[in-house]
């Protein structure tokens, strides 16, 4: 059974640091949170970005750059014998991305791009579109719609909330039942919901506490997948500090599902 078979049947968890942070780190989490699933018996899928392009100020910490994130990232892979996924932000990156990651994440402000959509279906890899903030999961029909016309059927779609004014988001639990109903694997992203863009002035805020309700109520309308950003001490972290989930605390999140 290959990995989007599997993972359209089964619950599963996408999770890790919103970003490469060091080498130490990202391999520490792989092992811990690989561990943690592992002991329930849900399908794990190791998350980290090499670039974070939409960071809100020039200012902020993006990473280390593709090749040296992607050596990272092979290396999780490698030694955890964990599949791997990462986002990209340009068409150009689809292809050599895809030569490490099992899933090519599109982020949500991009998921109208079309050059980006088609150059990431033509990899043969699974495509996760995440939903952008402005759409209604009804109009995830259409970007799906242009990796499918690209030759690629392996499709993960994944809410990650609606803008609600400035600053804030809010998890509307009919667009995930209307994803549902396109047809693919759904995704809740759990940790992104809870953010809220640009709301520290010059990066964004969030508030981790809503986390465990999301996942309930995500969980008890069936969606497939579960992603979580997890750090050993978000407070401390590059990117996303606010709305990540303490990996200490991680267990008992997972044990909901």
């Amino acid at each position: 059974m290959d990995l989007y078979e599997k993972i359209s049947k089964e619950k599963f968890v996408i999770a890790g640091p919103c970003i490469i942070e060091n080498e130490v780190m990202v391999m520490r989490l792989a092992e811990k949170i690989k561990a943690l699933a592992v002991e329930r018996n849900l399908p794990y899928i190791f998350k980290a970005s090499f670039d974070k392009a939409n960071r809100t100020s020039l200012s902020s910490f993006r990473g280390f750059g593709m090749a040296e994130g992607l050596r990272i990232l092979e290396k999780v892979k490698r030694e955890f014998e964990l599949p791997i996924t990462t986002d990209i932000h340009e068409s150009y990156q689809a292809e050599p991305v895809s030569e490490i990651a099992d899933i090519l994440q599109i982020p949500a402000f991009l998921s109208r791009q079309t050059d980006l959509l088609v150059s990431s279906a033509k990899t043969g890899k699974i495509i996760n579109i995440k939903k952008a903030q402005f759409l209604s999961g009804k109009d995830m029909k259409f970007p799906a719609q242009k990796v499918l016309d690209s030759g690629n059927e392996k499709i993960l779609l994944t809410e990650r909330g609606n803008m609600f004014g400035y600053g804030n988001l809010v998890v509307d639990f009919r667009n995930l039942i209307d994803m549902m109903e396109l047809g693919f694997p759904v995704v809740m992203d759990i940790t992104h919901s809870t953010q809220r863009p640009g709301g520290l002035d010059g990066k964004s805020g969030g508030d981790r506490k809503y986390a465990p309700y999301i996942t309930k109520l995500a969980n008890s309308i069936g969606v497939n997948g579960f992603f979580f950003e997890v750090h050993e001490n978000p407070e401390e972290a590059l990117s996303d500090g606010p709305n990540m989930i303490y990996l200490q605390k991680f267990p008992e999140i997972l044990d909901i599902l």
